[in-house]
């Protein structure tokens, strides 16, 4: 194993590189884990929950044996450098090797950003096996010949059933809560492995459409076959949306809005008005819903909606402000007619060929099954980290309550064995507390090394973020990336860096972001367009924007640092560009 940087030169979270799997990147990691992961979130989450479930999945789809891990009973198959958290690079390229007819290469394109920096595959005589070849071959067949996943509905019902008999936290005792805190780990480890097991199969139809696409002529079209794929990640923002025309149908509603998303609920409970108790009941279901999304949702430090509701009332507030053609609903329905007509396209264009056209109707039910099980199993996944995160936010509460901590977030830089001695000698912590919440915090100024490849980085090996000048972009540049989600729209740009923070979005603006998760996807729905720094194929923002009939460019680098906030952009969802039409005044 290699030594990881001394203890001055790193966090002490970090993780050690072995032989087997030296390379990891930020690559689909920056959407799913964008910021510094908190200490308890890594040992409860992701060392004892995802990286389990990895490892799991990848036997059970015939990637790899369980001998072939490093430390298969414990294995690090998310690492953290830096404190952020990188995907396995080397273990992912080993499905391409042993899977029949993919290479590591486009195992790369598929799951992580097209850049300069990655390292080519490194072969070795281990990754060569006829007997995970065989096993992955019929993976491939189920992928491409089922015609449900029906452990994803029961995974749904399973998930759901946690938040239904959730015990009441307030009255249970420090042992209960974290009790049921632990309870979540072997929850997010069946649902983390059945997402994993779709997530890892998911690139093959796509793959196909594109192969198919490619040889008529019109390679373009794959991303408008992709278009109108119904995923639970959207299901928020079409319940928000009536919610704005709730509020759009009360002027007591209007006010209450107009007055700011911070005060809206203090208002309303204070009327005790018919328009605002039905307003808070409506609210209040959506929130036992929904409340467990989140930006980087998969951290149990992070706020959810349930926690701090007043992120999902601004992206009311917004939809309250677009008019009817933005409804979610409406944008959907447009986007499935133009997939139909592009797919009765292929099918004329294929006719006569009755193996080319059996193949794209394979791809095409392949495609909408995997890509929407894939946002489903995640739902299902954050739903029990949810739960998790409420049981610890209510013993992180107590503690601020007996003077331990000055804030509940900072239960968080504890493990999960030192949160036991914090329960039985909370005195003994305090000063471990705050020593790593003052290194924690000066993480979020660091921009993390986009690539790991044998060798663990120090902290200065982290460049400051945004330490490097950026020349901002001219009327007329037009900046490339992955083409995401098809269609053209103009309009006026708009940067936002925090989903919490939407207020200078307006309906018919451009969205440019650094990178998106679930939690943003309720400003895809007035926005004409949406333009983000990161994401390969598979990403969220792409996924969610062919749901809602949005183009979108993804893995546009710096995009939000280029593109300067005001200018006005013309965004090419099927082309993959952006261009710069006019400057601000």
């Amino acid at each position: 194993m290699t030594t990881s940087a001394s203890d001055s030169n790193t966090w002490f979270g970090d993780s050690a590189i072995g032989d087997r799997f030296p390379a990891w990147t930020r690559g689909n990691a920056a959407d799913v884990f964008p910021d510094p992961f908190s200490p308890l979130g890594q040992d409860l989450v992701v060392r004892q929950g995802l990286c389990i479930s990895l490892r799991d999945a990848y036997i059970d789809i015939g990637v790899l044996d369980w001998d072939e891990f490093e430390n298969p009973e414990s294995p690090e198959l998310f690492a953290m450098f830096g404190g952020y958290l990188y995907n396995p690079l080397s273990l992912t390229r080993l499905l391409g090797a042993r899977m029949p007819g993919v290479t590591p290469q486009a195992i790369d394109l598929a799951f992580f950003d097209d850049r300069d920096d990655i390292p080519e595959y490194e072969e070795q005589p281990w990754h060569q096996s006829p007997k995970h070849e065989a096993a992955l071959a019929e993976s491939m067949a189920w992928t491409m010949s089922t015609d449900s996943i029906p452990e994803l509905d029961a995974d749904k019902e399973y998930a759901e059933s946690l938040r239904t008999n959730r015990p009441d936290l307030a009255s249970a005792t420090d042992s209960a809560l974290l009790a049921r805190a632990r309870e979540m780990v072997p929850a997010i480890q069946r649902l983390f492995e059945n997402a994993m097991r779709i997530s890892s199969l998911s690139s093959l139809g796509p793959g196909a459409l594109g192969a198919l696409c490619e040889a008529v002529g019109d390679p373009t079209a794959s991303i408008r076959l992709l278009a109108g794929i119904d995923v639970d990640s959207a299901a928020p923002s079409h319940a928000m949306w009536e919610l704005g025309r709730v509020a759009n149908a009360s002027e007591e509603l209007r006010a209450a809005f107009e007055g700011g998303p911070d005060a809206v609920l203090d208002t309303l409970r204070a009327s005790g008005s018919d328009d605002a108790n039905d307003f808070l009941a409506r609210f209040d279901e959506f929130i036992a819903t929904y409340g467990s999304r989140a930006q980087n949702e998969y951290d149990i430090m992070s706020p959810s909606w349930e926690v701090r509701p007043r992120i999902a009332l601004a992206a009311i507030d917004l939809m309250r402000r677009s008019d009817e053609s933005k409804a979610p609903s409406v944008r959907h329905d447009a986007s499935v007619a133009e997939r139909d007509r592009v797919a009765a396209e292929m099918r004329e264009k294929l006719a006569g060929d009755e193996e080319a056209a059996g193949t794209f109707e394979a791809a095409m039910q392949s495609s909408r099954l995997f890509l929407s099980g894939r946002e489903r199993a995640k739902t299902n996944v954050v739903i029990a980290i949810n739960e998790m995160r409420m049981a610890l936010r209510e013993f992180g509460r107590r503690l601020v309550e007996r003077g331990v901590i000055d804030k509940i977030e900072k239960i968080f830089m504890l493990t999960d064995d030192e949160l036991s001695q914090c329960r039985h000698d909370p005195e003994s912590m305090k000063d471990l507390i705050e020593s790593r919440w003052t290194q924690f915090q000066t993480l979020y100024d660091r921009e993390p090394v986009f690539v790991v490849n044998h060798d663990v980085p120090g902290l200065d090996q982290m460049t400051e973020r945004n330490s490097v000048a950026v020349t901002q972009s001219s009327a007329g540049d037009v900046l490339t990336g992955n083409a995401g989600s098809g269609g053209t729209a103009r309009g006026r740009a708009r940067v936002i860096l925090d989903a919490s923070d939407p207020l200078a979005l307006e309906p018919g603006d451009i969205l440019i972001a650094p990178q998106t998760d679930p939690s943003w996807v309720p400003l895809f729905v007035p926005a004409a367009g949406v333009v983000v720094n990161v994401g390969a194929m598979g990403s969220h923002a792409m996924i969610v924007s062919r749901e809602l009939g949005i183009p979108c460019v993804a893995s546009v680098a710096e995009a939000t640092r280029l593109i300067p906030d005001g200018a006005i952009v013309e965004v090419d969802g099927s082309a993959g560009t952006v261009t710069i039409v006019s400057l601000p005044d």
